[in-house]
């Protein structure tokens, strides 16, 4: 049996939290269109008759000097002397750039060894695909490059084929059913920011974080409650998350329920959200401190 923890590295968007879902198999990361979703190390885990690989999915990498930014950052750089392997995606369809530098930069100071991956090959050009490649064995001339797609869960196999052949022999670290090391709540409270997301524009993940208020269970009624608050920075921002006549908080609760349920198999859930204004949480060390562990 081998046995490894794979940090996945990359610029927001580059595919990271996608690869790790269609892995595992199990929705571990949120993921959406918009950059920068991810704000933790998230483990996702992976077993079958080869061994087993802790898949630690990380922030987005992008240079900014914004309080927020520079947590995820630190949370992406720590994991990097954490983890036994690399899985550095890039995103075939931008052109490297002084931020995709740095990140190589990063990568080969860590000093462990690499799976490189030029990821979206479903709708890249063979010129893009080339290029990604070229930048990708110019920094990592010893490192196997592979192209994928990690949404049309194509060329993921011989990603793991490539992972298993550099993983060292070792006893399995997690229960060979497990899928995730996440805790409840921050389950919970992943899922209803991930519909928040969803729901509402583009500049919203930036200044929204959940929090898991109390959950309680009756086994014998076999019956769940969940009570979450969704902060923002602003009063005015608290109507965008509601919506006209409560249209959008209607459907971020629907969502989120749909996929809470599945926790729960078998209980009744009741699921309540409020919204509440917490003013400049982004630069609160106390919030961003729990918030980034």
């Amino acid at each position: 049996m081998k046995s490894a923890t794979v940090s996945v590295i990359g610029r927001p968007s580059s595919g990271k939290s996608t690869i790790v879902n269609t892995i595992t198999g199990m929705k571990v990361s949120i993921t959406s269109p918009t950059p920068q979703t991810t704000r933790n190390k998230i483990r996702g885990i992976y077993t079958d008759s080869r061994g087993q690989l802790v898949f630690i999915d990380t922030p987005g990498f992008h240079l900014s000097e914004k309080e927020i930014n520079k947590r995820m950052q630190d949370v992406t750089i720590s994991s990097l002397s954490d983890s036994d392997m690399i899985l550095y995606m890039i995103d075939g369809t931008r052109k490297p750039g002084k931020e995709e530098e740095t990140i190589a930069e990063m990568v080969k100071k860590a000093g462990v060894p690499v799976v490189a991956v030029v990821n979206k090959s479903d709708i890249l050009s063979s010129v893009q695909c080339e290029d990604a490649k070229a930048f990708l064995r110019s920094h990592f001339p010893s490192a196997a490059v592979l192209t994928a797609s990690a949404s049309k869960d194509e060329g993921i196999d011989e990603v793991l084929i490539e992972l298993f052949k550099l993983a060292d022999e070792g006893e399995l670290m997690y229960d060979e059913n497990a899928y995730t090391d996440q805790d409840l709540e921050f389950r919970l409270s992943e899922i209803i920011r991930e519909k928040t997301i969803s729901t509402l524009s583009d500049e919203m993940p930036h200044v929204i974080y959940v929090e898991i208020e109390d959950t309680e269970y009756n086994a014998e009624r076999k019956e769940v409650w969940v009570r979450a608050v969704i902060n923002v920075e602003r009063d005015g921002q608290k109507g965008m998350i509601v919506g006209k006549g409560g249209s959008n908080i209607r459907r971020i609760r629907k969502e989120s329920f749909a996929e809470i349920k599945r926790i729960f198999p078998g209980s009744k859930l009741t699921l309540d959200l409020r919204v509440k204004a917490d003013p400049n949480w982004r630069k609160s060390g106390k919030v961003l401190s729990k918030l980034f562990r």
